[in-house]
Order: C-alpha cells, then structure tokens, then sequence
C-alpha cells in the first residue's frame, strides 16, 4: 500500500483494545456496522439541508463510534464535518462528506475482513 494511503484500521492496537476478545471485536463492530449508515445519512441530509446543529451533531456522534476502532482518517474526516457544523460554515461540507464516505468504506471494509478473518479461527 503506498505510503500516503495507509491502512484505515490499525488491526493491532484495535485488537489490544478490546483485550483480545474476538467476540466482544465481533459484537462492536456489528453494531458500528448497523448504526453508521444512519449516522451518514444523517450528516448527508444536514449537509444538503444546510442545517449546522444536525451536522454537528450527527458527525460528532459518528467519530465517536469511529473511534472506538482507532479508524484515524476517518475519524478525522468526521472531525472535520462535526468543526465545520459548529463553526455554521458549511461550504466545504459537501467535498468533506465525499472524504468522510470514501475513508469510512475503506475503514469498514478492512474492519469487516478482519471480524471475517478472527471468525475463520
């Protein structure tokens, strides 16, 4: 993987976190899986709808979830939707979601390879 696009899951520190437990892993990360497409859509809508607070809220709420599973880019690009909803100046918001939709499919899809790879043993 090229040095500017680095993994969008640290496997390592996230297994560390949750103490090894793979089902604990499984149980979290099917629940993230469950509630981010609402929180996306959420922080879709707010951006179209030009509402700040709903964007504030709903990204705050997503990179909470995020990081849980020490996901920093996307994160990030969360943080950086949740800023700009508290700040009132949406402009950039729409290219922002772009990078926060891109950066959480990569997060989810290697978070779902490794819940596959941690249920295969």
């Amino acid at each position: 993987m090229p040095p500017n696009n680095p993994p969008a899951l640290d496997r390592e520190a996230l297994l560390e976190r949750v103490g090894g437990d793979v089902e604990f892993l499984q149980e979290i990360a099917g629940l993230f899986l469950e509630d981010c497409p609402k929180l996306l859509t959420a922080i879709q809508t707010a951006v179209s709808d030009g509402d700040a607070r709903k964007l504030e809220y709903a990204a705050h709420a997503l990179k909470g979830s995020i990081a849980n599973f020490g996901a920093d880019a996307a994160r990030e690009a969360a943080f950086r939707l949740e800023a700009m909803g508290r700040a009132g100046d949406l402009k950039p918001a729409s290219d922002a979601y772009l990078t926060l939709e891109q950066e959480v499919q990569r997060f989810t899809l290697e978070l779902c390879a490794l819940s596959d790879e941690l249920a295969r043993g």
